[in-house]
């Protein structure tokens, strides 16, 4: 479907606002052009004449209260109609909004792997306040003006239907304007939002790496990117400048002398044949007509660059809302046992470089499973797969018996829960990060999670307790502090299937003694996988899996793997003489 279509959908939405808005347009057009013929009966039939026979000057001020009475009446309805456009406008744009967020929320994982948040944050934002201006302001424009032409047009063959005509031919002039303009306009507002977007994306990039750009000064190197799609914004921006001021002044201008050339040659006949039967009221109309004709056709051609630009952002917002999505269930399920079985299952993101061979294991309900191995051996991704964020290419995943690419993912990850290396935590307060807004979890629940973990302590510090305002990614709690708000988190969901991934790898012994303590209470009766980088914190694990290349290499408990002497027992041993040695 092409944008054109998908835009008038949205407005449909919105139809019969719109079409008030229309029809106040109309009356309010309609009122405006009474004024020129109102004018023309004062001065042919009573100005003119007033000189000869002393004038009416009741019908003088008759037609003067007419004139006025129609002024009002065209102000009254064109604030109507502006203000149910702009409502109708905004509206759609919502509406717009809500459903571009939304359907992001079902885009797979792997589609932003490969997209900086910043454009995606442009295209919700800036991409669809330039389509917002589209229904206000373009719209607007483009409507009153096709009603105001069309009147004027009408108001001339009142008048003078051979002068209509020829007024008539600059109709098809505009059309082929403002097809060539589109042509060149389109490719420049392309690049531009694309540039916008990058601008957006290093902006993002560097503000939440900033203590990394300064602390390796790479403040060159990052002001060096930012200026290179700066200055190429710039380029175009100046491209399409060049373009709108040949456009619009030039094309209004020129059309405008042509036809007060042709009024002067017509008149100007007229009034050297031998009926000089043109009036100064009729002169009068026909120059009052003609200047109202150019004004909004100087205003259509001057919203060129907005519609280019509106139609731009509009194939951008809907390509984003055109990327596959996941569906999204709101079904519940009783709470699974947590049997996970992994059989020869093999996986790849990008279809050419595996990075799972074959893995197979079996975790019963209530066991700890831990995953070690090297950095990119493939313990993420094993958890990657069983979550559903990436699809695996050969053998089968499956939970309690069912097999996870049969089954609806929000339905089975409802009874999952994680917690990362790095916790992350949401703009609001304590209690909202624990429940997340979840009705069904009390302010009792929080609070007993938060003791469960041992974060009750430091809680107990704060000025408002669970009520303390968390800023964006819990930037004023310690990194052990934030652990333990991200495992309460994961804890009141009260998953079967709990993660942790590397969830003590950078938290101080005291946090990870807590930790500890905590998991071993809630543990039971849940499973739970643990992604290891400190192998003294699994040692009591069920099963241990030591992964090599994606690769299962050894599996079994701590004993019976340091017993073989293998790569666990390398592993162990030289993680412990690396900690004798620190120490």
């Amino acid at each position: 479907m092409s944008v054109s279509k998908r835009l008038f959908q949205y407005a449909l939405g919105q139809k019969w606002v719109i079409i008030s808005a229309l029809v106040m347009l109309v009356i309010s057009v309609g009122a405006e052009l009474m004024g020129p013929f109102i004018v023309k009966q004062m001065i042919d039939g009573h100005i003119i004449g007033a000189q000869s026979s002393g004038g009416n000057m009741a019908a003088i001020f008759q037609l003067a209260g007419k004139y006025m009475f129609f002024t009002i009446i065209s102000a009254i309805f064109a604030y109507g109609q502006r203000y149910y456009l702009e409502i109708s406008a905004n509206r759609v744009i919502k509406k717009m909004r809500e459903d571009v967020f939304h359907h992001t929320q079902t885009i797979p994982i792997k589609y932003f792997d490969g997209l900086p948040a910043g454009k995606i944050v442009s295209r919700i934002t800036n991409d669809t306040e330039a389509v917002r201006e589209l229904y206000v302001t373009v719209l607007a424009t483009f409507c009153s003006g096709v009603v105001q032409i069309a009147g004027i047009l009408i108001a001339l063959f009142f008048l003078d239907y051979r002068l209509a005509l020829i007024c008539s031919i600059i109709i098809p002039i505009l059309y082929i304007w403002i097809v060539v303009y589109r042509k060149f306009a389109t490719e420049y507002n392309k690049r531009i939002r694309s540039r916008l977007s990058d601008i957006n994306g290093i902006l993002n990039e560097s503000i939440s790496g900033m203590s990394i750009i300064q602390i390796f000064r790479q403040e060159e190197r990052t002001k060096r990117e930012f200026d290179e799609f700066n200055e190429d914004y710039y380029a175009n921006q100046k491209k399409l400048l060049h373009l709108n001021a040949a456009t619009s002044h030039n094309l209004v201008g020129t059309l405008r002398n042509l036809a007060f050339v042709a009024i002067i040659w017509y008149f100007g006949g007229e009034f050297l044949s031998t009926s000089a039967a043109i009036s100064v009221g009729m002169l009068y109309a026909f120059v009052d007509y003609l200047n109202r004709l150019f004004r909004p056709m100087t205003g259509m051609v001057n919203q060129l660059a907005n519609l280019e630009a509106a139609i731009v952002s509009a194939e951008r917002v809907f390509a984003l809302m055109d990327e596959p999505g996941e569906e999204l269930s709101e079904q519940k399920s009783p709470r699974y046992e947590g049997n996970v079985s992994f059989e020869n299952v093999s996986f790849s993101y990008n279809g050419q470089d595996t990075v799972l061979k074959n893995i197979t294991f079996h975790a019963k309900k209530g066991e700890t499973i831990a995953l070690v191995g090297h950095t990119g051996s493939g313990k993420s991704s094993i958890m990657n797969v069983l979550f559903g964020f990436y699809p695996y290419q050969k053998g089968k995943v499956t939970i309690d018996g069912k097999e996870i690419a049969t089954m609806k993912k929000q339905e089975y990850r409802e009874h999952m829960g994680i917690v990362l290396q790095d916790p992350f935590l949401f703009t609001g307060t304590i209690a909202t990060n624990i429940n997340l807004n979840n009705e069904r979890i009390s302010r009792e629940k929080i609070e007993e999670v938060l003791k469960a973990v041992g974060a009750d302590e430091f809680i107990a510090r704060l000025t408002n307790g669970l009520d303390e305002v968390v800023l964006e990614k819990g930037s004023t709690f310690s990194t052990g502090e934030r652990q333990l708000l991200s495992f309460a988190r994961a804890l009141a969901f009260d998953p079967a299937i709990l993660i942790l991934d590397e969830a003590t790898a950078n938290i101080d012994t005291e946090t990870e003694s807590v930790i500890q303590k905590a998991l071993e209470v809630v543990k039971k009766g849940r499973t739970t996988f643990i992604i290891a980088h400190r192998l003294s914190t699994i040692r009591s694990a069920d099963q241990i899996l030591v992964l090599d290349r994606g690769e299962i290499v050894e599996q079994g408990n701590h004993e019976q793997l340091m017993e073989r002497k293998g790569k666990y027992h390398q592993m162990y041993q030289l993680q412990f003489r690396s900690e004798d040695i620190i120490a």
